[in-house]
């Protein structure tokens, strides 16, 4: 079997785009200028790809993809910004992935093992991370920063420049604008509030009942003891001295540039 690209014939590839082996491109899809799609790579019917897109290998595109677009965003002039897209990611129907902008870094960025599912909108400037889950028609605006094993239900959002920790849950509909702590479920419907902590999936991914434990007491520390911010940290400081999560917790309080969701 050969590992020529495999394009349908009714497909338009631009001749300054880079295909790698193996990769199929389904009917009536447009493949533009600076365009790198790696080995393996499936495109389904019309998907669109704009440049500069940088796309590793595994990746799947089910049906009307718009990957690469300009950015939403008044101030873009044109300038030379970039979508960097890792491996093995599947994004379905409808999902929409602009570059950047040159104000927010110029890239606009997505991990590994990602699953995008049916209307997603990943905006300028964003950062995801790995083995993600986002729901249908979960939406980020521009500069969030998203960490690993997160999970978006569907109809949820985070507003511009906020963060999501890793192993952060929202439920449907739930609507962020500020941090989400790292292991944190925040409820749905309407303005997000934290719910406790995402203690199922931690068990899913291997953690063991002294870690979870440490990130109970933490949470407590954090939303339940009533504490102003200040002192909730010098506590979460001496928690994170027998516990490399809570550390990790901690870290995330102190980069921020949003207030922390409370």
């Amino acid at each position: 079997m050969s590992d020529a690209p495999r394009i349908h014939p009714t497909a338009a590839i631009d001749p300054g785009a880079r295909l790698g082996e193996g990769v199929s491109i389904g009917a009536f899809a447009v493949v533009g200028a600076d365009v790198e799609i790696g080995d393996g790579c499936q495109v389904g019917p019309h998907c669109s790809f704009a440049g500069p897109t940088r796309i590793g290998p595994g990746n799947r595109f089910i049906s009307h993809v718009a990957v690469g677009g300009e950015p939403q965003d008044k101030k873009f002039a044109g300038e030379r910004t970039e979508l960097v897209i890792g491996e093995r990611n599947v994004f379905r129907e409808f999902v929409t992935l602009n570059r950047g902008t040159a104000g927010g870094g110029g890239v606009t960025r997505i991990g590994d093992d990602n699953w995008l599912l049916a209307y997603s909108h990943v905006a300028h400037d964003c950062i995801v991370g790995d083995h993600c889950v986002f729901s249908n028609n979960t939406t980020l605006a521009g500069h969030v920063t998203v960490g690993d094993w997160v999970i978006i239900s569907g109809f949820a959002g985070a507003h511009q420049f906020c963060r999501i920790g890793d192993h952060a849950f929202l439920g449907m509909g739930a609507l962020v604008n500020g941090d989400v702590p790292p292991f944190t479920m925040v409820g749905g419907n309407s303005l997000g509030r934290p719910r406790g902590i995402n203690s199922e999936g931690l068990k899913r991914r291997g953690f063991d009942a002294e870690r979870i434990a440490a990130i109970k007491r933490a949470y407590r520390t954090l939303y339940v003891a009533g504490l102003p911010l200040a002192e909730a940290r010098q506590q979460l400081a001496t928690q994170a001295e027998s516990s490399a999560d809570v550390r990790h917790l901690l870290d995330f309080i102190d980069g921020g540039e949003r207030p922390l969701l409370r």
